[in-house]
């Protein structure tokens, strides 16, 4: 598997025409303590850069920023009773969202873990 990342703070790990989104603990970080998560329905259709995902916490609302286009195959439903699980595994078991990608190659416009770590280090 690979992980790619967004300068929005999103995360994608891939595995073959499979990935897994979430944002990244440093998003976690600025947002707080995320108390909602508004999840995408499986067959949502979502272009790169789509919002199917919304993440409320203590501080805001966020908007959560598809990193390729695909279709949703499957939320991550515990977080629907425990969405406070970002909190604390925001780049592990605080996954939202599972896709199909549609474009394979958009991942080439994505950081990886150290780009993405200068680009934070740089805020």
């Amino acid at each position: 598997m690979t992980r790619y990342y967004t300068q929005d703070h999103e995360w994608i790990e891939v595995s073959g025409s499979e990935g897994t989104v979430g944002i990244t603990d440093y998003a976690q970080g600025q947002l707080g303590d995320i108390t909602y998560v508004d999840l995408p329905e499986a067959g949502a259709v979502v272009a790169k850069g789509d919002a199917p995902c919304v993440v409320d916490s203590v501080k805001a609302a966020s908007d959560v920023y598809s990193p390729v286009s695909g279709t949703v195959t499957e939320a991550n439903h515990a977080l629907v009773d425990a969405p406070e699980l970002v909190n604390t595994e925001a780049e592990t078991g605080g996954w939202l969202f599972r896709l199909t990608l549609s474009d394979p190659s958009e991942l080439s416009a994505l950081l990886d873990r150290a780009a993405y770590d200068a680009f934070v280090a740089a805020l």
